[in-house]
């Protein structure tokens, strides 16, 4: 039979037991945000959107192009709504060319836009970005 253990070692591998679950929960998304990820060099893409998550942490449009779907990470919704950018532009059916990132891995189709061109009207994401 095991000992049981005392209030004493108990209360001092909570806080580690804790610090080790915020590490665990953060990790993923430190790996997922970013531009880490990303090619350094600049793409378009263009095509029509067929679905549509906007929100935070980012918004992300599914986009048909180039014969496949792709997620384009668009901004946190601060970031849309100063570069101009409404909901409502971001539906379904919505013909548009992002400027920005691919994923480094060609495998993915994952994409981070730095600017949206929708109806010849430029959304610039990250002006701090070339």
């Amino acid at each position: 039979m095991s000992p049981t253990p005392t209030p004493f070692v108990l209360s001092a591998l909570r806080p580690l037991a804790v610090a080790a679950l915020a590490i665990a929960v953060a990790l993923p998304a430190a790996a997922h945000h970013g531009w880490t990820w990303a090619e350094d060099v600049n793409a378009e893409l263009t095509g029509t959107i067929v679905a549509a998550k906007l929100g935070n942490p980012h918004g992300e449009l599914t986009l048909a192009a180039d014969g496949a779907n792709w997620i384009v990470e668009v901004g946190q919704p601060w970031r849309n709504e100063q570069a101009g950018l409404k909901d409502a532009m971001l539906v379904k059916g919505v013909k548009l060319t992002v400027s920005g990132h691919r994923h480094s891995d060609p495998r993915k189709k994952v994409f981070k836009a730095e600017r949206l061109l929708i109806d010849g009207k430029t959304f610039n994401l990250y002006p701090d970005r070339n």
